[in-house]
């Protein structure tokens, strides 16, 4: 499949990425200093729409370790100057704040007390949410890119090509899926993070279900109705679903190792037949939305069905699409360690 001839013609064709209005009251006519309080992927998505981190003064912990660790501290060196310690769980010290003298503040929409505090301080803020697009990965980065268009439209040409290349993805993806027999539908299980013992999946309600949607695979934990980290599930569930694969995601240090070693995995289908993948880490932990999102949804779908996308070359693709729709260069060596063909048993990041 040529998969990236099509996705390239389609995001430099014309596509209507219609700005959203942005629900920020009084933004300055100029930004020049933004802040990020709780919405991990969104400083990844940030940078890249600005294509710089010039502007970004703050973002959340989690997002700084995730730039340490991948691609966008190594393409984007200035963001690891960004102030973290204003953060205060999913919100932020607003008098912490307040001395960094932020132009907008993006901020996580579900966090109602964070709002208010921002604009009782008088601070410009956008609420930005992870899942009020029913966990569409792509979708949810649609509308992310939407925002960032009313409020930096001098540089929304870039985000329509983002769009579009992603949109493609998915029509393509959608297409080759749908002519896999029901009979050969893989199921899978995605480990979300892994703590103590404590493994948390994601059930219908989290970004898993969109990825096995997405590439014509079953969600192992489908039956599971709980949102986010409160899908806590025991081995005994997982021996019930028998998932033939197992993805590992970056919020944890969890590797596929860890499960390949481990007695009470080996009955597993996944752990027998070595199916057991760690997720890529590129700008941002590729589980959620952001701008590598198109790339993951085609790594997930050659892990799944390699037989039916084993022909993709996604390192080759991934150099070509950080280079043609945000200018980037990454080196093909560097596209490979990221979106090489899964290995089970490898480490991982």
């Amino acid at each position: 499949m040529r998969f990236f001839i099509f996705l390239l013609a389609a995001a430099f064709a014309a596509l209507s990425c219609v700005p959203a209005p942005c629900s920020a009251c009084a933004l300055p006519e100029k930004i020049e200093r933004a802040a990020v309080a709780g919405v991990l992927p969104f400083p990844s998505v940030l940078c890249l729409y600005l294509g710089s981190a010039e502007k970004i003064i703050a973002i959340p912990p989690a997002s700084m370790s995730a730039a340490r660790e991948g691609l966008l501290g190594e393409l984007f060196p200035g963001i690891l100057k960004a102030e973290t310690s204003f953060a205060s769980g999913t919100g932020a010290n607003i008098e912490e704040l307040l001395t960094l003298r932020p132009d907008v503040v993006f901020y996580l929409e579900a966090d109602k007390v964070t709002g208010r505090a921002l604009e009782n301080a008088g601070l410009a803020s956008v609420p930005v949410s992870p899942s009020k697009y029913g966990y569409d990965v792509l979708r949810t980065y649609e509308e992310w890119i939407k925002t960032l268009a009313a409020i930096f439209p001098e540089r929304a040409e870039a985000g329509e090509k983002a769009v579009a290349y992603g949109r493609r993805a998915l029509e393509l993806t959608k297409a080759s899926a749908a002519l896999i027999p029901q009979s050969e539908r893989k199921k899978v299980l995605f480990i979300v993070r892994d703590e103590n013992g404590r493994i948390v999946t994601s059930g219908r309600n989290f970004f898993g279900q969109y990825w096995c949607e997405s590439i014509g695979a079953e969600n192992a934990a489908a039956e599971i109705t709980a949102e986010r980290l409160n899908a806590v599930v025991t081995m005994e569930q997982i021996y019930k679903w028998n998932p033939d694969v197992i993805f590992i995601t970056n919020f944890t240090k969890l590797a596929p190792r860890d499960l390949l070693s481990a007695p009470e995995w080996r009955p597993v289908e996944a752990v027998r037949r070595g199916a057991v993948y760690k997720m890529p880490l590129a700008l941002y932990r590729t589980y959620t939305p952001g701008p590598d999102a198109p790339l993951t949804l085609l790594w997930l779908a050659r892990a799944v069905y390699p037989e039916t996308f084993g022909d993709i070359d996604l390192p080759k693709q991934a150099a070509k699409y950080y280079k043609e729709i945000f200018g980037l260069d990454v080196s093909a060596e560097r596209a490979r360690e990221i979106f090489a063909a899964p290995q089970s048993g490898g480490s991982g990041r």
